[in-house]
């Protein structure tokens, strides 16, 4: 007997809303990556894009733990002699609080054209509103 390999368009895909508001980081980012690569699902294969759309709200009240207000930094280059830029995580957090939870989610998605893919399944606000509710998105809760 062959094995069942499920097509893309068989796998059923949800419109989930996570709500950040105390939500530790790291723990927050591992739910959200685990939710768009589809591994919560008894279909997930590998090398098909089987998550759901995961909107993020309340980002700007997500927590860091320990001394990573300070400590974690944020880096970048430019390209040119000399254009290392350092944010540290807290800065960040006040300024862009939707771009420290995409860094830690991005982070923990595939390397590849697939998790290319299921980064545009991510939307992040800082507040309680979002722009998905025709999506008619079901509340998760971490």
């Amino acid at each position: 007997m062959k094995s069942f390999v499920p097509g893309a368009a068989g796998i059923p895909k949800k419109w989930r809303v996570v709500d950040a508001d105390g939500a530790v980081l790291g723990r927050l980012a591992t739910r959200v990556a685990t939710l768009l690569m589809g591994k919560d699902k008894p279909l997930y294969t590998p090398f098909l894009d089987s998550g759901d759309h995961v909107i993020v709200i309340n980002a700007a009240k997500v927590r860091l733990t320990g001394k990573k207000h300070t400590d974690k930094l944020y880096r970048r280059h430019s390209g040119y002699p000399g254009g290392l830029k350092e944010v540290a995580a807290g800065d960040l957090l006040a300024r862009n609080p939707e771009k420290v939870v995409r860094e830690a989610v991005i982070g923990m998605l595939p390397k590849s054209k697939l998790g290319r893919v299921m980064r545009k399944k991510l939307g992040i606000y800082p507040g309680p509103e979002h722009p998905h509710q025709a999506q008619k998105p079901s509340s998760l809760e971490l």
